[in-house]
């Protein structure tokens, strides 16, 4: 079964079929270590996948989608991922995250990433603090202004948190190709720590000028949509992994999709979205293993640009 078909019918089951998670229950085995990169301001190391949670962990007040979610960050945690990214306007996606992170004891080593999103420049302290009581966390590790909407009110408010030791860095957002001239003009002009920017192995827009200008200016890259939602490997799997994909360690179209995108020097984590704890067990394990260089990267594209 396809990755998206299994998690429609997971979703459509409902709280009949799925066992509620207990903090007690026995977690996973231990993982390898992950593969880390620094982040260029701080160099702290960040494990090269993380965890989004745009549309999976919207599951609104279902507690067996709730309790699934859980048991999908315990793989996560367990695996050595610490990043999870949200926003506020992915629905009930922050409250599902609050509640798995105090089911699972609150003893992972979270990187907890979150967004400002709200054209009021000044409603946007209003909505971090509400956003922090949904996570359940001190204070936020990373914030980033949603898709630049009413950036210019909302940096300054992200800059004077951090100055104040309430959070660590900030960043910036886009998807889907938009704005990149803007994106530029921020990364070269205002010192923030991330950029997220929409980056796979169909859409390379990003290798022009974000990621080199990234390098030059010690800005972290996080990668949403690696699989177009899932479009990416809908469209694989209809055809066999390449034998030398072993190569570099994949044994799914996952891993492959994933380890283009965090085998780029310029990219710090990217962040696939799921509510399947095989899939999220997949994922992980691209940050593991050998790694593709620049030649193997251009086979890999031309390879999927085949296939399309």
């Amino acid at each position: 079964m396809r990755r998206r078909q299994l998690l429609q019918s997971m979703l459509a089951l409902g709280s009949a079929s799925l066992p509620a998670a207990s903090p007690s229950a026995a977690g996973p085995p231990p993982a390898k270590p992950l593969l880390s990169r620094p982040i260029p301001s701080s160099g702290e190391a960040l494990p090269l996948i993380g965890l989004g949670s745009w549309i999976t962990f919207n599951v609104g007040a279902d507690p067996a989608a709730r309790a699934n979610c859980t048991e999908v960050m315990r793989h996560f945690f367990a695996a050595g991922g610490r990043m999870i990214d949200s926003s506020p306007m992915y629905g009930s996606a922050q409250d599902v995250i609050g509640e798995g992170w105090r089911r699972l004891g609150k003893s992972a080593r979270l990187f907890a990433a979150d967004k400002v999103w709200t054209g009021a420049g000044a409603s946007g302290a209003a909505q971090i603090e509400t956003s922090r009581r949904l996570w359940g966390v001190p204070s936020f590790d990373l914030l980033q202004v949603h898709n630049l909407l009413a950036w210019r009110e909302h940096l300054p408010t992200l800059f004077k948190m951090k100055a104040a030791g309430r959070l660590r860095y900030v960043g910036i957002t886009t998807s889907e190709g938009r704005r990149h001239a803007d994106i530029l003009h921020i990364m070269a002009t205002e010192a923030i720590d991330f950029v997220q920017i929409t980056y796979n192995i169909l859409d390379r827009e990003a290798e022009r000028r974000i990621l080199p200008l990234a390098q030059e200016r010690g800005i972290a890259v996080i990668a949403n949509r690696p699989f177009r939602q899932g479009a990416l490997i809908d469209a694989l799997e209809r055809h066999r992994l390449p034998s030398w994909a072993a190569d570099i360690d994949c044994t799914n179209w996952a891993q492959f999709l994933l380890k283009f995108i965090v085998s780029h020097p310029g990219i710090t984590c990217a962040i696939p979205a799921t509510s399947n704890v095989a899939h999220v067990r997949e994922n992980m394990q691209a940050a593991i293993g050998r790694m593709p260089d620049a030649v193997l990267r251009r086979r890999m594209a031309a390879h999927v640009e085949q296939l399309s």
